[in-house]
């Protein structure tokens, strides 16, 4: 089919003046990099992958808006690249990318429209999603066809512009850096969004509130050390745009899972200004933490970007090289998509594969950080359609000595068919575990139908990750994360109430698992808040004392709620801040100690926070096992026992063999625990094992209590004595023989 016409552009608004100088330059490294020309003078090298084009031109950038153009008519490799002497640090600029417009074939190139550069350091404005910003006229009158009619009006005014960053300017900076390098079996991770979690914080300065300086300020940093968390996780900070539908509702995107600045730390969240300094002030975010003992992990985003579907805006890499860049549909008009965002990066594609690996080595080498959680990993293992365990991106991972050996996180699943991969990444990969939250959530509110899920997941998930030398640490054990509830919110709301997003409530997940102890949302029933709290504490006590990595989400340790909006992608408001004000409630207060008091007892002790998986059997002569499972009447569960419903559970976990060595190979040896987690409504008996376990028990916590104090108030207590359980209850004992 012929394409229509495309539509005249409107009046220019002047000419733009062409670049005085443009040397050759080199086609390494790609994006615009300052440097030292051949005669000693400063200037800027430029280089852009646009494989099928015909054109490219750099576009500079004036304070007052007025436009310097310099073709690139250097070609290697299908890399456009040229040298500009006397383009300095601070420099705003962008590409028009030359080439067909046959959106028939998913040719999309239109040089009207000002493409961000996909390697840009730092990102100057944001995009106003007016017509301008579309490759194609939105409002052709011809039904069907509208994506296909190019729009010659320039973008240019509309869309933000990148910014020449000196690569080396602050390098002298990390001459201090050490990273904690902490071992993933230590590892207790904080996942946390760095606008919301100061910009309530009375401790920080205001003008420093919701940026990377604020989350560097002493007042978060102690929060962050108290608590004992050696890990934050970042929701995205890649420089990410907003969709049109959020700002037609007078909302945006708050989580910032919209990429399309893969280099370059989203400008909004700086104190510094969007002029190149927010990646200073980013670096020197990463060394406090890193100072303070705490690594910094990234939510990353390239399985699809800003750009949308069909019908989205041209912002960057769709007027590079739309095909190139793009996994296309079946009808190339459109795009497979896996993620459910409108498209998906084909990231079987070489320079695809670059660009991701090139900027996760970026922020890795030069930005500091030290590991990355993979937004919907799946999308990203997928070879031509399914997901391939032995797919480019994978294999390229497992070989890079620089990737290889920092945190990776998948999110294991994407939103296509045979997405969901739980279990399935390859040694070196850890894991969201959504098999642990599903288990914890029903056997506390007493959904589960027998044990045997519960005694996997407390045990490290050896049923999906003992294989190929993988470790329990496998396996990221969450009950929350920043999609979905709050842990006040779980235990609070039945159903979700999401009006304020503007979506009817139809939009989050309808199976949250959740339990609201009576009434829904806010009351002030004292039953009710009593039983809300201690399911808290029963949720908080599992999920610290299970074996694999555990992830707390920010504010939950203090009841942060909100509203029961289990999917607050859009509230960049109170509603998804960190309320810091609820630490004034001693009740509160008391949740944040007793989880950093569980945060403690775990890092003392190994044998809650196993490096190998338990194997269940006989260690000693006296026939003690590295794990024992218990039911209530003291004994050792039989298999029929397993498959039987019931409300309660002891494991016991000894320090006397632990399954990992020493660095000399030294056995490991530490105290044994017995944890019971009671979730029948009513007070239980359990009979505490009697020899080999254990001549006397320990009391450490009762979560039935409102109050925990240490040291424990109880004296030992025998071993073979029926002990009374609160209803909904964990209780902690450490086994003395």
């Amino acid at each position: 089919m012929p394409a229509p016409r495309p539509v005249a552009a409107p009046p220019a608004r002047g000419p733009a003046t062409p670049a005085a100088e443009v040397w050759p330059g080199s086609p390494e490294p790609l994006g615009a990099r300052f440097r030292t020309g051949p005669d000693g003078r400063g200037g800027t090298n430029f280089a852009l992958w646009a494989g099928g084009a015909e054109s490219v031109e750099v576009c500079l950038f004036a304070a007052d808006g007025t436009e310097t153009r310099a073709p690139l008519a250097e070609l290697t490799h299908e890399v456009w690249h040229g040298f500009l002497p006397g383009v300095l640090p601070g420099q705003r600029y962008g590409f028009r990318v030359g080439g067909r417009w046959d959106p028939w074939t998913g040719a999309r190139w239109n040089p009207a429209k000002l493409l961000l550069d996909p390697y840009a350091r730092a990102v100057d404005g944001d995009f106003r999603l007016v017509p301008e910003v579309y490759g194609h006229v939105r409002d052709w009158p011809e039904p069907g066809v509208a994506d296909t009619v190019r729009d010659d009006r320039d973008s240019a005014p509309f869309v933000p512009k990148g910014v020449v960053v000196d690569d080396w300017a602050e390098a002298d900076e990390w001459q201090d850096d050490h990273r904690p390098k902490t071992p993933w079996s230590d590892t207790v991770i904080y996942e946390l969004h760095v606008r919301g979690f100061t910009r309530r914080h009375p401790g920080v300065p205001p003008e420093l509130r919701g940026t990377y300086a604020g989350l560097a300020h002493p007042a978060a940093l102690e929060h962050l050390t108290s608590l004992g968390v050696t890990a934050v996780e970042l929701l995205p900070v890649h420089q990410f745009a907003h969709e049109e539908h959020l700002e037609r509702r007078g909302l945006s995107n708050y989580w910032g899972y919209n990429s399309i600045g893969y280099f370059a730390p989203h400008a909004a969240y700086s104190a510094s200004g969007s002029g190149g300094a927010q990646v200073g002030e980013f670096r020197r975010m990463v060394r406090a933490l890193h100072a303070a003992g705490i690594e910094v992990i990234l939510d990353v985003v390239y399985n699809h970007t800003a750009e949308g579907g069909q019908g989205g805006p041209t912002l960057s890499l769709r007027g590079i090289d739309n095909r190139g860049y793009y996994r296309l549909g079946a009808d190339p008009r459109g795009y497979a998509d896996y993620t459910g965002c409108g498209n998906t990066l084909a990231v079987v594609q070489p320079h695809v594969l670059r660009l991701i690996t090139d900027s996760l080595r970026y922020w890795v080498t030069e930005m500091g950080v030290d590991g990355f959680r993979f937004d919907l990993a799946a999308a990203l293992a997928r070879s031509m359609h399914d997901v391939d365990m032995l797919s480019p991106f994978l294999a390229v991972i497992a070989q890079d000595p620089v990737l290889r050996r920092v945190k990776l996180i998948a999110e294991p699943w994407d939103v296509g068919s045979g997405g969901y991969q739980v279990g399935a990444f390859p040694p070196l990969w850890t894991e969201w575990n959504d098999r642990y939250r599903d288990t914890v959530r029903d056997f506390w509110r007493g959904a589960t139908a027998d044990l045997r899920d519960l005694g996997y997941r407390l045990s490290g998930s050896s049923d999906l990750y003992d294989w190929g030398g993988r470790r329990p640490y496998a396996s990221v054990n969450f009950v929350t994360a920043h999609d979905g509830f709050t842990l006040r919110d779980l235990v609070s709301y039945q159903e979700r109430h999401n009006e304020a997003n503007g979506e009817d409530g139809r939009d989050g997940s309808g199976d949250n698992r959740s339990w609201n102890c009576g009434a829904e949302g806010a009351t002030d029933d004292p039953d009710v808040l009593a039983l809300r709290r201690r399911q808290i504490r029963n949720l908080l006590a599992t999920l610290l004392l299970s074996t694999g990595v555990p992830m707390l989400v920010a504010g939950d340790e203090m009841g942060r709620t909100q509203g029961g909006n289990n999917n607050a992608y859009c509230q960049d408001n109170e509603t998804s801040w960190v309320d810091w004000s609820l630490l004034g409630d001693p009740g509160w207060a008391a949740l944040r100690d007793l989880a950093a008091r569980l945060i403690a007892l775990r890092r003392a002790h190994p044998v809650l926070r196993s490096g190998g998986f338990f194997s269940g059997l006989a260690q000693t002569p006296e026939g003690l096992r590295d794990v024992a499972w218990f039911g209530a009447h003291g004994a050792e569960l039989t298999d029929e026992e397993w498959f039987a419903h019931s409300a309660t559970l002891g494991m016991y976990l000894s320090g006397a063999d632990i399954p990992h060595r020493g660095s000399r190979g030294e056995p490991v040896t530490d105290d044994s625990f017995l944890l019971i987690v009671h979730a029948g409504h009513l007070p239980a008996s359990f009979t505490l094992p009697g020899p080999p376990w254990a001549g006397e028990y320990e009391p450490l916590l009762d979560t039935a209590s409102e109050e925990q104090r240490t040291p424990p108030p109880d004296p030992p207590t025998p071993a073979g004595t029926a002990v009374e359980l609160g209803p909904r209850s964990v209780r902690l004992y450490r086994a003395a023989r």
